[in-house]
């Protein structure tokens, strides 16, 4: 599949995406609630057939916090990003895709660890490296004085 029908088919699958050619890869920012039945489409459409999530990680922009995925397609070999804002920073949740990716499952943990964002639905969400005491470091308003002295 050209990258050109595959924005195509993600258009018909889901009309207010907003898709774009990125560097390398077709990307598209969905919005948050159609999150869980757009990555199953993306999975079980046989055309696209996204099979395997090699990436997920989180991001702070300030004004938001972002989940990106980077999903291939190893049978028709494309590859596609797709991304999507949390509704807050206060409370920063989304759906898991553990169900459909089990490689998700440490991925999510490691985002909540990080960034703070939950993922509903995750089958055992629990903090990866840190422990409670610590807020979350890759968060561009992180303040830690216990952990982190400034010299």
């Amino acid at each position: 599949m050209t990258n050109d029908s595959l924005i195509q088919s993600i258009s018909s699958l889901l009309p207010e995406a907003q898709i774009k050619m990125g560097f390398e890869y077709v990307e598209t920012f969905i919005p948050r609630e159609n999150l869980h039945t757009f990555m199953l489409q993306l999975k079980n459409n046989p055309e696209m057939y996204f099979d395997y999530l090699f990436c997920l990680t989180g991001a702070d922009f300030e004004d938001h916090l972002q989940v990106i995925y980077h999903l291939e397609s190893t049978t028709h070999q494309h590859i596609l990003v797709v991304k999507v804002k949390t509704a807050d920073r206060v409370n920063p949740e989304i759906d898991s895709v553990t169900d459909i990716w089990p490689t998700a499952e440490p991925h999510e943990n490691e985002v909540f660890d990080l960034l703070g964002i939950r993922f509903r639905n995750h089958p055992e969400p629990r903090r990866l490296f840190l422990d409670e005491t610590w807020g979350y470091p890759l968060r561009k308003d992180f303040k830690d004085d216990i952990h982190v002295v400034s010299r």
